[in-house]
């Protein structure tokens, strides 16, 4: 089993949950945070650490967030690893309570500096 970041995380990427993750199981994209499933303890602490209620078991993603393990799994793949807490962005109050975000979410792979 494994813990997935839902659609609550696009255009927020709250970090709260990373400083707790004992594994370094975190990712990150321009917009948005992902969990590597087959780095995940299934520990569940970054579970209630996150503000806008991103991060769920696998076994109880809804439905319309199905796609969410899937896409959590591809990127993490693709994106570095974030091991240390650092500032939502910008506007994240702003996003934190919209619904709807999945045509926002940044799939690219930043570049190496």
């Amino acid at each position: 089993m494994t813990h997935v970041v839902t659609e609550a995380c696009i255009r927020c990427k709250y970090t709260d949950c990373v400083a707790v993750c004992p594994v370094d199981c975190f990712h990150e994209g321009p917009n948005f945070l992902v969990i590597d499933p087959e780095a995940c303890i299934d520990c569940g602490v970054c579970i209630p650490e996150c503000p806008v209620e991103a991060i769920v078991e696998a076994a109880e993603l809804p439905p319309v967030q199905a796609e969410y393990l899937e896409i959590n799994s591809r990127l993490a793949k693709a994106w570095p690893v974030i091991a240390a807490s650092q500032e939502p962005l910008a506007d994240a109050d702003e996003w934190a309570e919209r619904t709807g975000k999945r045509p926002l979410l940044d799939e690219s792979v930043p570049q190496a500096a």
